[in-house]
């Protein structure tokens, strides 16, 4: 396993050395929206194909689930081992040189979270995680904050942009998150909210309908940091609902419970 993780990292350094050489060619990128609000740029794919690459090599017998090209199986048919990865987490952001993006690669044995990489190449921080054996930034140990509630906690979110249909949900879901707290912030890539989650410069964190990609990594961060995640009704079927919450213990328990008047049709589970 040490390997696979010392794999992820030269892929994720590999794919930032890419993202950061055309980072300040923004307007000058080929574009397109996949959906709406949803863009991909050359950059996300060579990224991915970079990432991809580096894992097929090593690996070739390896599942991948991967944002811009899907999803495929391993050259003998497995699926046991799959990597997970979203080569550009923050698009949008990247595209407009707002300096807030990531690179996410996360592999899953059998079901379960076995090692996180999530990459923030300008600031030259990288966030790792192993199954039972913790949670890095870079050369230091990360430990989730040990705040008591929401009362002078700092969450993060993201904003239903892209499919809205439970917009005002979340509207309400906010409205009740910013009484009581220092604040909410947006800065709008999910894999480095949940890395500053499991850093402690975020005391919790929700956002509805992410993409496995976009926390499959985060999520075993904040778990090896002594954090917890769940889904809205404070289960473990996140992958399943992609509808998140994570935080330190006492944080969480207090955004379940803030959270729950708002758990109605498809946000009940």
């Amino acid at each position: 396993m040490d390997a696979m993780l010392n794999i992820a990292v030269r892929a994720a350094r590999q794919a930032g050395r890419i993202a950061v050489r055309s980072y300040e060619r923004g307007g000058d990128l080929r574009v397109n929206e996949k959906g709406r609000n949803d863009f991909v740029s050359e950059v996300d794919r060579a990224c991915e194909a970079a990432i991809v690459g580096e894992l097929r090599g090593k690996f070739p017998n390896h599942a991948i689930l991967a944002e811009e090209s899907g999803g495929s199986k391993g050259r003998d048919g497995s699926d046991e081992f799959q990597w997970i990865i979203d080569p550009l987490d923050g698009t949008t952001n990247y595209l407009h040189g707002f300096p807030q993006w990531s690179i996410s690669i996360g592999l899953r044995y059998r079901g379960l979270m076995e090692q996180a990489v999530v990459y923030d190449p300008l600031r030259e921080e990288l966030f790792t995680a192993s199954r039972g054996r913790g949670a890095m930034l870079n050369d230091r140990r990360l430990r989730v904050s040990d705040r008591r509630g929401l009362e002078g906690a700092l969450i993060g979110t993201g904003i239903p942009f892209r499919d809205q249909s439970h917009l005002t949900a979340y509207l309400s879901m906010l409205a009740a998150m910013v009484r009581d707290t220092a604040g909410i912030r947006r800065p709008g890539s999910a894999a480095l909210d949940f890395a500053y989650v499991a850093a402690g410069r975020l005391d919790g964190f929700w956002e509805l309908g992410l993409s496995p990609w976009d926390f499959a990594a985060g999520a075993l961060l904040v778990a090896e940091a002594g954090g917890t995640v769940t889904d809205l009704a404070g289960g473990d079927r996140f992958f399943e609902t992609c509808n998140l919450v994570a935080g330190g213990l006492k944080v969480h328990r207090a955004m379940i419970e803030r959270l729950k008047p708002f758990r109605a049709g498809d946000l009940a589970a």
